[in-house]
């Protein structure tokens, strides 16, 4: 019975929706139900590996969710209304991973009016069935539908609103009355609606769905790190503020004055700079402070001034330029070079153009290092460097 109802739904799930997402579906299903013997004991977790698409370790966390499913008569109705929506195989692999308990939703009380109210507000079908795709609980609150609206008026557009989505679906969710609404009214109070709302940026719902009893004390801090309300980048520094908390960051403000020498003025330089720097593990700091100055020997004021580099990945971009440069320098192969920071901040296309597609012939091996490097693997020709 189990293998009747994956080869069904694999059938449902790679064919074009039909124009209602659960009448013949359900019909289809049900007669399937009807004619089958009793089956043993429901196996969730081959179930979702051969009827959702997941993987077995992403069916193994996910059944630990299902354990108390006995049958599969309410996933089954879920997928086929998945499938009606225009799901592909992959999307309904993806949904169900990301919120297992999808499969528990109640297609008439839950799914459907949810559809139902997220299209009359003017979604697509293929706009709901991306949302449902992200895979989070969001999908299963009936508080979407009335949410929408007020988000779509606030960010402009379902395209702005969709690209916030991608990152905190949650916000959907998040009261209005309570949370959004307030947090909005502060933020235009202090004169920072246009910095935090202006631009679609991955720090706005974690700013919105801050308690708002919190948020003064966040924006306060911001501007305690030097940082001025009117400046581009207040609003990244209050994500970081928010992700570290008011009560860590003069502890991590303090850590990297110690791990990069840094003066009080120089770390106000960093926080309007690259703000996102304060948000970095302990660990990601102390490797990147012995990369630039005991490696590469930049001064610490320098490092301050162009704290951009240190938002680079130190081991797919940082080192393996670093390892070729200095490659380059020992063979003789290139007279002069422009500053590291130059070298670190091009694109990797114009860094292979310029400093490795010159010395095929000279240095053959020098493209299939560099590319090792950016994957971790250093070869002996550029330790010995």
């Amino acid at each position: 019975m189990l293998r009747l109802r994956s080869c069904i739904l694999t059938r449902l799930l790679s064919s074009p929706s039909s124009t209602s997402p659960i009448s013949p579906l359900h019909r289809l299903l049900s007669a399937a139900a009807a004619a089958a013997d009793p089956s043993p004991a429901f196996a969730v977790e081959q179930y979702l590996v051969d009827t959702c698409g997941l993987t077995r370790p992403q069916a193994l966390k996910a059944s630990a969710k299902l354990s108390h499913l006995k049958s599969p008569s309410k996933p089954d109705a879920v997928l086929a209304f998945l499938a009606g929506l225009g799901l592909s195989s992959a999307d309904v692999a993806a949904a169900v991973a990301g919120d297992p308990q999808l499969l528990c939703a109640d297609v008439d009380k839950t799914l459907a009016p949810v559809v139902a109210g997220l299209t009359a507000h003017g979604l697509s079908r293929t706009e709901v069935a991306r949302l449902v795709s992200l895979g989070r609980t969001i999908f299963r609150c009936r508080s979407i539908v009335s949410n929408l609206p007020y988000y779509l008026s606030l960010f402009g557009s379902y395209e702005n609103l969709q690209q916030l989505l991608k990152q905190s679906p949650e916000l959907l969710g998040c009261s209005l009355e309570k949370v959004v609404k307030p947090n909005v009214a502060f933020l235009r109070e202090c004169g920072l609606g246009d910095c935090i709302l202006s631009k679609v940026h991955l720090s706005t719902p974690r700013i919105l769905s801050t308690n708002p009893e919190r948020l003064p004390a966040m924006v306060a801090c911001a501007e305690g790190l030097g940082v001025p309300r009117g400046s581009p980048m207040f609003r990244h520094v209050l994500y970081a503020v928010a992700i570290v908390g008011e009560d860590k960051i003069n502890a991590k403000v303090d850590y990297l004055k110690r791990t990069f020498r840094w003066s009080d003025a120089e770390v106000a330089i960093v926080a309007c700079k690259t703000p996102q720097l304060l948000s970095r593990s302990k660990d990601t700091l102390q490797r990147l402070s012995e990369f630039f100055i005991s490696e590469v020997g930049l001064e610490p004021a320098d490092i301050a001034h162009r704290s951009v580099a240190l938002t680079y990945s130190l081991e797919s971009r940082l080192k393996p330029r670093y390892y070729t440069v200095k490659f380059l320098k020992k063979n003789g192969l290139v007279k002069s070079f422009p500053s590291y920071y130059t070298i670190f901040h091009m694109t990797d296309k114009v860094f292979v153009e310029r400093y490795i597609c010159p010395h095929k012939e000279a240095a053959p091996h020098l493209y299939e290092d560099y590319v090792a490097a950016c994957k971790g693997e250093v070869s002996t020709r550029f330790l010995s460097a």
